[in-house]
């Protein structure tokens, strides 16, 4: 037989909000860097060609300056110098070779030396024309200056007369770098807070785009708790469809569970009525001597009972989705009694706080408080209490009268089906015993004592609802 193979590992999920922010920042740091780089290679570009441009106008100075000398050689005929070239150790030079031979150099050059000699290829003449650099532009190149500084070179050939002359323009290439540098410092800061600002505002959109998401975890738990029926209407467009499938299968399981309910009503009718009138009749002289068919009313009714429980709870489904108040039902009841036993003039004083709220049926309870309250006012001399509060998870209710009350031996006897106590009175002796069966089914109890009222004292347990 082979080893069970083990299980893979539960993959985990991240929230859709992480997946949404990790996105947007994945976005935002993308686009922003990729805007800085392009930022910064375009001003590069532009700041290179503003340095050319420059050391260009100054080579067609220079040469639209030179001049045949008597003796053949290339020269000068007018002062060419201008800012920054005429400014020692200003770092910005020109130059004019022929041949191998200085022929005019700039004033910043004087005490300087000279530049560094051109590639071979201007020395030696025009190297052939490309579509990078027309016949006659100037050549670019990097070069180390007098002083060691790195500069950026141009250079062009002349012909003046019978010579060939080569013009050479540089410029420090601290030019270029320094303010390009200091230019991207502060570009990379305000892209750094454009990056920061679109990751907040990223964030904020995530958060407000999910909201209908939280409300339609807090409306489902509303309709878990009881609090509401149906997802409220007016949901975005995306979320719509989902809260009409979800109404739509709250509906359906409200219908089955209306016809749960019905059959275990039936069910509980059909099978408990019958066995509650075989124990009256068991119950009368002669009716079961050995006590042998007592046992087995009372085997049925106990398994009875706790399948039809089980079948009550799952028709339900669950306590948690149930929710009564219990105050205006026990006013209602308040208000109701003391008018159908008039003739008795019964005071019903109540003490319900408001925030009650059972975690049971409302028929349940209107059944269960009608019983005890009924039997109350059956019962009582001049006055009826009821009174609940909350321990816990629980919810305790109290109905008290200040009849004869029930003694200590009598009080297991009328929680029995169909047990009456007193013959005379009108009934059927299935009120309290029903009331505890439907308390039990929902997760409570009930239980009888001695009223402060001199009467009998029912305490009925509870479970609160949810929320």
């Amino acid at each position: 037989m082979k080893p069970p193979r083990p299980k893979p590992p539960a993959r985990r999920h991240r929230s859709l909000r992480a997946r949404l922010a990790t996105g947007a920042v994945v976005l935002v740091v993308g686009a922003v860097v990729a805007t800085g780089l392009v930022d910064a290679l375009t001003l590069r570009r532009f700041m290179e060609a503003q340095i050319d441009s420059r050391l260009d106008t100054q080579i067609n100075t220079v040469t639209a300056a030179l001049g045949v000398a008597p003796d053949g050689r290339p020269t000068l005929r007018h002062d060419v110098e201008g800012p920054p070239f005429d400014r020692p150790g200003s770092g910005w030079f020109w130059e004019v070779l022929s041949g191998s031979e200085v022929v005019a150099r700039s004033g910043s050059l004087m005490p300087r030396g000279s530049l560094p000699p051109p590639p071979p290829e201007a020395r030696d003449g025009e190297p052939p024309a490309s579509p990078d650099r027309p016949p006659g532009h100037p050549r670019p190149g990097v070069a180390s200056g007098p002083d060691g500084a790195l500069l950026r070179l141009r250079s062009s050939e002349a012909r003046v007369g019978p010579a060939l002359a080569t013009v050479l323009a540089a410029a420090p290439l601290a030019a270029l770098t320094d303010p390009l540098r200091d230019v991207l410092v502060n570009l990379t800061l305000m892209l750094a807070l454009l990056g920061a600002g679109l990751v907040a505002a990223a964030l904020v959109q995530v958060r407000v785009g999910l909201e209908p998401l939280r409300r339609l975890e807090r409306d489902l738990a509303a309709v878990r708790a009881g609090r509401i029926e149906r997802i409220p209407p007016g949901q975005p467009a995306e979320v719509a469809p989902l809260v009409s499938e979800v109404n739509a299968l709250l509906d359906e399981n409200a219908e089955n569970l209306l016809r749960a309910r019905r059959h275990v009503a039936n069910l509980a009718h059909g099978l408990k009525t019958p066995l509650a009138t075989l124990t009256v009749k068991l119950d009368a002289p002669a009716g079961d001597p050995d006590g042998q068919m007592r046992r087995l009313v009372e085997q049925m009714d106990r398994r009875i009972r706790h399948h039809l429980g089980r079948a009550r709870a799952a028709a339900l489904g669950g306590p948690s989705r149930a929710r009564t108040a219990l105050a205006p039902r026990v006013e209602d009841l308040a208000a109701a009694l003391p008018k159908i036993y008039a003739d008795r003039r019964i005071a019903c004083d109540t003490s319900v706080p408001a925030d009650v709220s059972l975690g049971c049926d409302a028929q349940d309870v209107d059944e269960m408080m009608g019983n005890l309250m009924d039997n109350a006012f059956k019962w009582a001399g001049s006055r009826v209490r009821v009174a609940a509060r909350a321990e816990g998870r629980q919810a305790i209710v109290t109905v008290e009268d200040d009849g004869p009350g029930l003694s200590d031996s009598a009080m297991p006897e009328a929680l029995r089906p169909g047990r009456r106590l007193d013959e005379a009175a009108p009934g059927h002796g299935f009120g309290l015993p029903i009331a505890r069966e439907l308390a039990e089914l929902s997760g409570g109890g009930l239980a009888l004592g001695r009223s402060g009222l001199g009467g009998l004292k029912v305490e009925l347990t509870l479970p609160l609802a949810e929320g």
